[in-house]
């Protein structure tokens, strides 16, 4: 670390610079030369396919502050959009990286989604994105099981993808058991990758919407029969996931990672009462769903960031009544509580100050 660097990161700058801190300032002249945050700037964009929604890969330099990734996990990517700072988690694509190696992240350009459409359709070779850490724990162990599966569905195959590059360029030696599902050849994201790999790597890519055979547990077991003794990282849309859970029961051999909140109901949990958003003073009856959904439903435009309860972005005050995180089922009834509102849906009567 240079003398400006530790001048810059001290309490004496922090103070001088207090509230908005000395990156504030400095990003203002020299984006990538913050301090104390992760800013990558894209040095390339690769167009995947045009099928659909189209989909992208940039190649991202990230600066100083990167402390590198691990294979399969995933960072938050924060651009600003008229204005307004906008945060999405995506995963990285690459091979496990270290500080001061270049990353890849590939997205499709979800019609809905803010921020993969511009990254998408609007960033430029130069444009400079906010960038946290990498997170997450859909990783590969140390040392490596004999023989893994993998398997994926539609963009899902992005950290996936990682995890494959990371096992090749280690010189990994077992076999590498491969299951893709896409919507079509046409829609396929890095098609002549997967089609030219060495011989312990068996892929099958399969498009059910031309044909070919939906996932069941039946179907995964015609394609590799030892699924069940391997160890196995599946991440891919919700309801893909929760049928490859079905399928693994309860084995400690299945790493998955969902694509988005599921929206697999609790099948104790009835939606009853309302939730009312106190600040705009709006009501609905509880459907069930997050709170963030139940909001946007009724015109609000809450802060938020992954949808998946990861960022924080969605936070908010819950005053009164009970809630239930419907990714993990657990259940909250304190009052003047913060909560994620992506991942919480109200349990009886509640208000939000919203």
């Amino acid at each position: 670390m240079t003398l400006t660097q530790t001048l810059l990161r001290s309490p004496l700058a922090a103070a001088l610079t207090t509230p908005h801190g000395v990156d504030r300032y400095i990003e203002l002249v020299a984006p990538m030369g913050v301090v104390d945050e992760v800013r990558a700037k894209i040095v390339s964009i690769h167009r995947e396919t045009s099928a659909g929604a189209p989909v992208a890969t940039l190649t991202l330099e990230p600066n100083r502050r990167w402390r590198g990734h691990q294979a399969g996990q995933y960072v938050q990517v924060g651009v600003e959009i008229d204005g307004r700072r906008r945060t999405r988690c995506f995963s990285v694509s690459s091979a496990e990286s270290k500080p001061g190696d270049l990353i890849t992240l590939t997205m499709r350009a979800n019609p809905d989604g803010l921020v993969s459409r511009h990254l998408v359709e609007d960033a430029r070779v130069g444009d400079v994105l906010f960038l946290s850490q990498a997170q997450g724990e859909f990783t590969i162990p140390n040392p490596l099981p004999a023989s893994v599966l993998l398997i994926s569905g539609g963009s899902g195959i992005t950290p996936v993808m990682s995890i494959l590059r990371t096992l090749l360029r280690r010189g990994y030696g077992g076999t590498i058991h491969f299951v893709h599902y896409a919507q079509s050849p046409d829609h396929q994201i890095y098609e002549a990758e997967l089609r030219d790999l060495p011989p312990n790597v068996k892929v099958r890519l399969l498009y059910p919407e031309c044909g070919d055979p939906a996932y069941t547990t039946e179907e995964l077991r015609g394609l590799v029969p030892d699924h069940a003794e391997l160890d196995t990282w599946a991440c891919g849309p919700a309801g893909l996931i929760e049928l490859v859970q079905e399928t693994y029961a309860d084995s400690d051999r299945l790493k998955v990672e969902y694509f988005k909140t599921s929206t697999k109901p609790a099948s104790d949990v009835v939606a009853e009462g309302a939730t009312s958003f106190a600040v705009s003073g709006k009501e609905s009856a509880n459907e069930g769903v997050p709170l963030l959904e139940q909001a946007e439903a009724l015109g609000l435009s809450p802060e938020y960031g992954c949808r998946m309860g990861i960022c924080m972005s969605c936070t908010s005050r819950k005053t009164e009544g009970t809630v239930r995180n419907v990714m993990t089922g657990a259940v909250s009834d304190e009052p003047d509580e913060d909560i994620q509102i992506c991942v919480s849906a109200a349990v009886g009567d509640c208000t939000v100050q919203l």
